[in-house]
């Protein structure tokens, strides 16, 4: 009977903030999530440390196309001579030729900025590229994995059915649930940053990793999960309110920083506020953990906003 394990591994240098999973089933394995190409020796170490080869990595297995979730496919492709990517197909493309999500990112971190974060993107060979349509599955060993389509935190997002351990990768559309961050009571924070929040689609899919039933949520932000029920319904509520402040921009006459800076204090204070009533005990030191977290979920709810207020006047200027 062939052996199935999972191991969480923190790619990040911010420890438990950003994970990848390698999955084993025998004697052949795959990565799920690359991180950057700096996460590529924790990742090699991991295969050492189960007495496995690069050359038994069949798959690595990318959620979404999100530089903290592929940058490094490149690099570990690379390193794994006999891995085939699997991606979604609108983020496959951006790996095969990554100049747009490089010269995006650059423009906002700046070369140097973004080559510490980020380190070099090596285009994936078109020929080691499978892109995953919505419902189907792969083999590992003799055990069947499944990806579903899952928008609302990105329009080239899908997560992972893995029955043979009872687990969903989810990728971003689960949320973060910061270890740090646990010590009192479950926190769970969806991630809307830019730019293709959608929040009817980010509640189906919190719904369809519901659906599966599975005992654990792996989450890229951070580890593997038991209690999926509650993390879905404060990931529901949340969205439910992400919901609310894009209407609020829509109807606003805000300039995009104007509407960025009060949707981050929103966040910021929505956050301090659950908290506070839950006796979670967040201190400065948490809510720095958060900072960039709240800082890029007020841009993608402003850009959603703003996209909505401009098809607002556009209709009313056609009629």
């Amino acid at each position: 009977m062939t052996t199935h394990a999972r191991h969480t591994i923190d790619s990040d240098v911010l420890p438990e903030f950003t994970a990848c999973y390698l999955r084993i089933a025998g004697d052949e394995c795959a990565f799920v999530e690359a991180h950057t190409s700096h996460a590529l020796p924790r990742l090699l170490d991991a295969l050492k440390g189960q007495k496995l080869a690069p050359e038994a990595v069949r798959y690595v297995v990318v959620t979404h196309a999100h530089l903290d979730h592929a940058a490094g496919a490149g690099a570990l492709l690379a390193a794994c001579p006999n891995a085939t990517l699997l991606a979604h197909p609108r983020a496959a493309r951006h790996l095969i030729d990554p100049s747009k999500l490089v010269a995006s990112a650059t423009s906002v971190y700046g070369a140097e900025r973004f080559a510490k974060l980020y380190g070099v993107i090596q285009p994936v060979p078109e020929k080691r590229v499978r892109a995953l349509e919505d419902g189907v599955s792969f083999d590992l060993g003799d055990s069947k994995l499944t990806v579903f389509h899952t928008k609302g935190h990105a329009n080239h997002h899908f997560i992972v059915d893995d029955p043979a351990t009872d687990s969903v990768y989810t990728g971003d559309t689960f949320g973060l649930v910061y270890p740090a961050l646990q010590k009192k009571g479950r926190f769970a924070l969806p991630s809307t940053s830019p730019t293709n929040f959608d929040g009817a689609e980010a509640h189906t899919g919190i719904d369809k990793v519901l659906s599966l039933g599975r005992r654990f949520a792996c989450l890229t932000h951070f580890g593997a999960f038991e209690d999926v029920k509650e993390i879905g319904a404060q990931l529901h509520a949340w969205i439910s309110r992400a919901e609310e402040w894009v209407g609020s921009v829509a109807k606003s006459a805000e300039t995009d920083a104007e509407a960025t800076a009060r949707l981050t204090h929103a966040w910021r204070e929505a956050i301090v506020s659950d908290a506070s009533s839950r006796n979670l005990g967040f201190d400065a030191a948490a809510m720095d953990l958060l900072k960039l977290d709240v800082e890029l979920n007020a841009q993608g709810l402003a850009f959603v906003g703003a996209h909505q207020l401009r098809q607002s006047s556009a209709a009313r200027s056609a009629t």
